[in-house]
Formats: C-alpha cells, sequence, structure tokens
C-alpha cells in the first residue's frame, strides 16, 4: 500500500507539478482561509480575505477589533457570511482569552491536544481542523476531502462510504510523517479531483492515475 500510494503521488505530481499551497501570507492567514472556504469556491475566499487585508483584520487583533456585523459585511464574497463570521469571531476571541492573542502559544500545544483544542471551536470540523494543522502550524496531518474519497473510492482503495478517520489512515498509517509531502499529496488530490477526477464527467482518456482504475470510463457506455 505505502508503494502503491507513493506511486499515486508521483504520477500526479508528474502531471501538475507543484502546487504551492497553502496560499497565505501569514498562519492566522491560512487559519482565516481555512474556515472561509467551507463550501465554497478558493476564488470567492480570495475576494474575502482582500476584503480583510484592507480593512487591516487578518491579525488575531486586527479581526477582534471588528464587530461580528463588519467582519460579516466583509466576507460576503465567501458565502454563508454571517455563520463564517461567527466561526472566526469565536477562533479570535478563544485565542485572546486563553492565549493572550498569541497563536504561537496555542501552536506550542502538542499535535493531538491542539487537534482537540481546535475541533472545540464552533465551526470547526475534522476537516478544518487538520488544514491548520498541516497548513498552519506545520504538523504532519493528512488532510481528506471530498475530493480524497472520490478519487481513491474510484481507484478502488477504499469503499465511497469511508469514514472520515479511516482515509486519514490509509495515508498516514502508510505514509512518511512528512510535512512537506502531505502537504504537496493533499493538493494534488485537489487539482486532480478539479482538473479530471471531476464529480460528473471524468477525464478518464487523460487520467495519469487510470492504469489500474476500477471506476467505469464514460467511453465504456456504464
Amino acid at each position: 500500500m505505502r508503494q502503491q500510494l507513493l506511486t499515486i503521488y508521483e504520477r500526479l505530481f508528474a502531471v501538475y507539478g507543484p502546487q504551492g499551497w497553502w496560499p497565505g501570507d501569514s498562519p492566522f492567514e491560512v487559519i482565516v482561509g481555512a474556515i472561509l472556504t467551507q463550501n465554497t469556491a478558493w476564488s470567492n475566499v480570495e475576494r474575502a480575505i482582500a476584503n480583510l487585508r484592507a480593512a487591516g483584520a487578518l491579525t488575531p487583533a486586527g479581526l477582534l477589533a471588528l464587530t461580528t456585523e463588519e467582519t460579516a459585511r466583509l466576507v460576503r464574497p465567501a458565502g454563508y457570511f454571517n455563520t463564517k463570521a461567527r466561526k472566526l469571531r469565536a477562533v479570535v476571541e478563544f485565542l485572546d482569552q486563553e492565549y493572550g492573542g498569541d497563536l504561537d502559544r496555542l501552536f506550542a500545544l502538542d499535535t493531538a491536544t491542539l487537534r482537540e483544542t481546535l475541533l472545540s471551536l464552533y465551526g470547526i470540523g475534522p476537516e478544518t481542523a487538520d488544514s491548520i494543522l498541516l497548513y498552519a502550524a506545520g504538523r504532519p496531518v493528512f488532510v481528506v476531502d471530498a475530493y480524497t474519497r472520490r478519487i481513491f473510492s474510484r481507484l478502488g482503495l477504499v469503499p465511497e462510504t469511508v469514514t472520515y478517520h479511516d482515509l486519514q489512515a490509509l495515508f498516514s498509517d502508510h505514509l512518511p510523517s512528512d510535512v512537506s509531502l502531505f502537504n504537496e499529496y493533499h493538493a494534488l488530490i485537489v487539482r486532480h479531483g478539479k482538473v479530471r477526477c471531476t464529480s460528473r464527467q471524468p477525464g478518464c482518456d487523460s487520467c495519469p492515475l487510470s492504469e489500474g482504475c476500477v471506476y467505469p470510463s464514460p467511453a465504456d457506455g456504464i
């Protein structure tokens, strides 16, 4: 399984190259992006982040200084703006009250405790928490998402009903515990899911993972 996963990574990397994830000028900006990207396209998140940057709100103190209503107005392009504004508010209030607004103090926690802490916050589920751990805190935690489930179930490596934990374990149990590898692998999976292994009309004919894939090609008439 280790070699199979590495071969998939190598094939994706050969086609798409390095992805340079996660786009963000600071760990806090990565946290903001991880929350805003829930249920929306990254292009919308970029517009919302640009609004926050212009308002001087891409720091814990800057965001804390805004009301929830002001934050909602700024992040409106990301959709679900009222809910996302409350999620952002919950994070900065927690950070202020428990760690004096110092993200480094929060990130000094061991990985298991930090993950549990993030999951205790309003609006942060496993995928968002693991994105923060990997991309903001630099922890070797593999992030899985809908693209991961789609691609690896089509490859026949997991069932479509696989749980988040079990799908994550497929990678963490068989790959080297390496931040750079986990970062690039997840980014490549997202790229492949958007470009070729799409939900409705996958580009099976040009897929670098077609060899050994059990998913029926549209060309098969299935």
